[in-house]
C-alpha cells in the first residue's frame, strides 16, 4: 500500500529567547527600566561611550593593586595601591585604603593613605584624607579634612635628578687684603 504524501502547513519559526529574560524584542526592558548590560562589538572598546572615563561604581569593592592610563573616577571601596600618570577622581562615596600615586586628583571621598601627585591635588569640603600628601599645586576646600603632613614640591624636575648645589672652594693660601696691607 503507497501512501500519500499530504503537504503541511510550515511550522512558524520559534522565536529566540533572550539571554535577558527582562528584555522585550527591541531590547527594551519589559518593565519600564533600563537595561544594565551593554553590548560591546569588536570595534569598540569597554567604557568607551562615555568619553574616556572609566568609572568604577559605589557598588564596586577592590582589593589590590590599580593602574590605569588616562581617567578614572572611583566611586567604590579599594584596598591597594592606585599608580597612573592620569588623572583620578576619588567619588563621594568612594573609601580608599592604600597609597595612592598619579598626575593629578581630586578627592570627593573617604583616603585613608599617602598620597603623591605630580601635578595638582584638590580636596573638596567634604572629603577625609589621612595620611601624607606630596603634590606640586594643592587646593584645599573648606570643609575637608586633612590629617597628615603636605609638602608641596615643585613639580617641574623630580627631587632625585636636580643637580647638587656647587660648593665653595677656598683656596689653601690666605688672599692678600684686597687694598695693598698684606
Amino acid at each position: 500500500m503507497l501512501k500519500r504524501f499530504v503537504p503541511q502547513k510550515p511550522m512558524p519559526p520559534i522565536p529566540e529567547r533572550s539571554r535577558y529574560p527582562n528584555l522585550d524584542d527591541n531590547n527594551h526592558s519589559a518593565d519600564g527600566e533600563e537595561p544594565k548590560t551593554s553590548t560591546i562589538t569588536d570595534n569598540q572598546k569597554p567604557m568607551a561611550d562615555h568619553g574616556g572615563k572609566d568609572i568604577l561604581s559605589s557598588d564596586v569593592e577592590i582589593k589590590g593593586s590599580i593602574k590605569f592610563q588616562k581617567e578614572l573616577l572611583i566611586d567604590g571601596k579599594v584596598e591597594g595601591e592606585i599608580n597612573s600618570d592620569g588623572v583620578l577622581t576619588i567619588g563621594e562615596n568612594a573609601d580608599i585604603r592604600g597609597e595612592i600615586k598619579t598626575k593629578s586628583i581630586t578627592v570627593y571621598g573617604k583616603v585613608h593613605g599617602n598620597i603623591t601627585v605630580a601635578e595638582r591635588c584638590e580636596l573638596k569640603s567634604k572629603c577625609t584624607l589621612q595620611g601624607d600628601l606630596k603634590a606640586a599645586r594643592l587646593v584645599i576646600e573648606e570643609g575637608a579634612t586633612f590629617i597628615g603632613k603636605s609638602e608641596v614640591t615643585s613639580g617641574t624636575i623630580p627631587a632625585k635628578s636636580v643637580p647638587p648645589r656647587p660648593e665653595v672652594v677656598r683656596p689653601s693660601e690666605p688672599i692678600k687684603a684686597a687694598f695693598g696691607r698684606g
